[in-house]
């Protein structure tokens, strides 16, 4: 979603298992804060709407999100399609949830963002979701904060090989 009002703002993810940061629209409210526009692909406790605060000590940098504000009501999911299931079935199912109150961004033709809007059913989302997965068309993750006031993935711990 872009917009001549709209900005980037961004979110460092540096233990996050497939990429060290997002970038994400929001629209600028004054005074360091952005409503954010479009559902994050990555990032664990960030919404749809959600008001951020972010800042750059640059101003030719993207701002950095620090904190949430406010939070919108909006709740997501991503999912992660299997090469078996076409790309036409992914659309399908994926529509089929907006009797839900569930709409989906693409970050390309397998791995989705999914937004369940307020007063949606976020529970008949996620066991509509479920029931894919147990037949292997997809796999998918709640987005709950994984450490409490951060925005990143659980730091992954090497295995240790001398460990016996």
């Amino acid at each position: 979603m872009q917009s001549k009002n709209l900005i980037k703002v961004r979110i460092d993810l540096p233990s996050h298992w497939a990429t060290g940061g997002e970038s994400m629209w929001a629209l600028p409210l004054g005074a360091d804060l952005y409503e954010l526009r479009n559902t994050p692909f990555h990032a664990y406790d960030l919404n749809l709407l959600d008001v951020v605060q972010a800042r750059s000590s640059d101003p030719d940098l993207t701002p950095a999100i620090l904190r949430v504000v406010r939070r919108s009501g909006h709740r997501t999911l991503r999912v992660r399609f299997s090469e078996s299931t076409t790309v036409s079935d992914r659309i399908v199912r994926l529509e089929s949830l907006a009797s839900l109150k569930a709409s989906f961004e693409g970050k390309n033709d397998a791995f989705f963002a999914i937004d369940v809007a307020p007063g949606g059913d976020y529970q008949g989302v996620c066991d509509q979701l479920a029931a894919w997965e147990s037949e292997g068309a997809l796999d998918y993750e709640t987005c709950e904060a994984r450490i409490a006031g951060s925005f990143d993935d659980r730091p992954q711990h090497p295995v240790d090989d001398d460990a016996g």
